[in-house]
């Protein structure tokens, strides 16, 4: 058995395939970078090394957690988790309609979308971490200050309905990560904690930040307008929210484990 393994680790390695992408996670290896928001002193920011999901959670894999997870079905989920709009184009509590199952699920609150990460192991993206790994283009770590690259987001936000195409139709970018850009918005663990009110700003409650949107902090490039529309729309939302083109993906800290 051992041998099998060693085999197969030295075969995935010299196709240039990790172990972590066999089981759908990619390894973004630690930097730092000035985020757009966050950072007062605009000074780089350190991002540790970490693992997060090659594709966005899909429909069929988030049917497989509702049928282990009914609580956190369309008809039984609580208020308190999500709105009313929470899988509202699934037909019902275990069937996503027309929808495609390699498409994103979307229509999910932040709620069940960190539940759903918590039982693979795994847990959010900070807002540092996803941004991190968001910046890269297929070539480089960093494409921000790169006029294609950011006319390619812009460009995304205006079209409609892409939340149809299924996961992977986008480039692959530096990390070997898909759909950052062009398929969904997507949940992170922190994404409302640099909107702060002033009252907030005394409480020393974390999860209150979570809730309430307000007026932003030191933004870094006020000219970074990709950017600058993901921090705007992750401001106007709470924690049970859910729109039909937000969705999510998972992070992890610690490497895959690999059943063979």
């Amino acid at each position: 058995m051992k041998k099998f393994i060693f085999i197969l680790t030295f075969f995935l390695t010299v196709t240039g395939i990790t172990i972590a992408q066999e089981i759908g996670m990619a390894l973004i290896k630690e930097g730092r970078f000035v985020p757009l928001y966050g950072a007062s002193s605009k000074k780089p920011v350190f991002v540790n090394s970490f693992y997060l999901d090659i594709y966005p959670v899909t429909n069929a894999e988030f049917l497989s957690f509702i049928k282990k997870n009914p609580t956190y079905s369309k008809s039984k989920i609580k208020g308190i988790f999500a709105d009313k709009t929470y899988l509202s184009y699934w037909e019902n509590d275990f069937d996503f309609g027309s929808s495609k199952p390699n498409s994103p699920i979307t229509a999910i609150s932040w709620f069940a979308a960190k539940k759903y990460c918590e039982c693979q192991g795994k847990s959010l993206p900070t807002m540092n971490e996803w941004e991190y790994a968001a910046m890269a283009d297929a070539k480089t770590i960093d494409a921000r200050t790169k006029k294609e690259f950011n006319n390619y987001i812009l460009s995304w936000y205006e079209k409609s309905k892409t939340y149809e195409n299924e996961v992977g139709k986008t480039f692959k970018n530096y990390w070997g990560v898909y759909d950052m850009h062009g398929l969904v918005w997507e949940w992170t663990s922190d994404f409302n904690s640099i909107f702060l009110s002033g009252e907030s700003r005394k409480d020393k409650s974390s999860d209150k930040n979570l809730f309430c949107g307000s007026a932003s902090v030191n933004a870094s490039d006020l000219m970074d307008y990709a950017a600058f529309m993901r921090y705007a729309f992750r401001g106007s939302l709470k924690a049970q929210y859910s729109t039909r083109n937000l969705g999510f993906r998972c992070a992890s800290s610690t490497k895959p484990k690999v059943n063979l």
